[in-house]
Protein backbone atom coordinates (compact mmCIF):
# COMPACT_ATOMS: atom_id res chain seq x y z
CA UNK A 1 0.00 0.00 0.00
CA UNK A 2 1.57 3.35 -0.83
CA UNK A 3 1.59 6.47 1.29
CA UNK A 4 0.88 9.65 0.27
CA UNK A 5 1.51 12.42 2.17
CA UNK A 6 1.63 16.54 1.46
CA UNK A 7 4.73 17.95 2.94
CA UNK A 8 4.19 21.86 1.50
CA UNK A 9 7.77 22.86 3.06
CA UNK A 10 9.18 20.57 0.43
CA UNK A 11 10.56 23.32 -1.75
CA UNK A 12 13.89 22.25 -3.71
CA UNK A 13 15.04 19.38 -5.43
CA UNK A 14 17.81 18.53 -2.96
CA UNK A 15 15.69 19.16 0.00
CA UNK A 16 13.56 16.01 -1.80
CA UNK A 17 17.00 14.40 -2.00
CA UNK A 18 18.39 14.64 0.97
CA UNK A 19 14.65 13.68 2.19
CA UNK A 20 14.89 10.57 0.36
CA UNK A 21 18.81 9.61 1.70
CA UNK A 22 16.76 9.96 5.41
CA UNK A 23 13.89 7.33 4.55
CA UNK A 24 15.52 5.17 2.64
CA UNK A 25 18.98 5.21 5.43
CA UNK A 26 15.67 3.95 7.66
CA UNK A 27 13.68 1.68 5.05
CA UNK A 28 16.19 0.47 2.41
CA UNK A 29 13.64 -1.58 0.87
CA UNK A 30 10.71 1.52 0.23
CA UNK A 31 10.10 2.73 -2.58
CA UNK A 32 9.84 6.34 -2.37
CA UNK A 33 8.40 8.79 -5.04
CA UNK A 34 8.82 12.70 -4.22
CA UNK A 35 7.14 15.25 -6.56
CA UNK A 36 8.50 19.24 -5.44
CA UNK A 37 5.77 20.24 -7.78
CA UNK A 38 2.96 19.16 -5.84
CA UNK A 39 4.86 18.74 -2.75
CA UNK A 40 4.11 15.48 -2.17
CA UNK A 41 5.81 12.08 -0.55
CA UNK A 42 5.08 8.61 -1.50
CA UNK A 43 6.04 5.65 0.02
CA UNK A 44 5.69 2.05 -0.36
CA UNK A 45 6.67 0.45 2.57
CA UNK A 46 6.42 -1.85 5.66
CA UNK A 47 7.38 0.91 7.98
CA UNK A 48 4.10 2.37 9.87
CA UNK A 49 2.50 5.69 8.63
CA UNK A 50 3.86 7.38 11.95
CA UNK A 51 7.29 6.41 10.98
CA UNK A 52 7.37 8.29 8.02
CA UNK A 53 5.55 11.46 9.34
CA UNK A 54 8.64 11.06 12.23
CA UNK A 55 11.27 10.71 9.11
CA UNK A 56 9.68 13.88 7.40
CA UNK A 57 9.63 16.20 10.76
CA UNK A 58 12.71 14.88 12.12
CA UNK A 59 14.37 16.56 8.82
CA UNK A 60 12.93 20.26 9.24
CA UNK A 61 9.48 19.24 7.47
CA UNK A 62 5.73 20.14 7.84
CA UNK A 63 3.51 17.41 7.02
CA UNK A 64 -0.09 19.16 6.20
Amino acid sequence: MALKLNVPTLDSPQAAEELKKVILTSEPDAKVDIDTVAKTVTVEAQASEETFKQLITATGHQIA
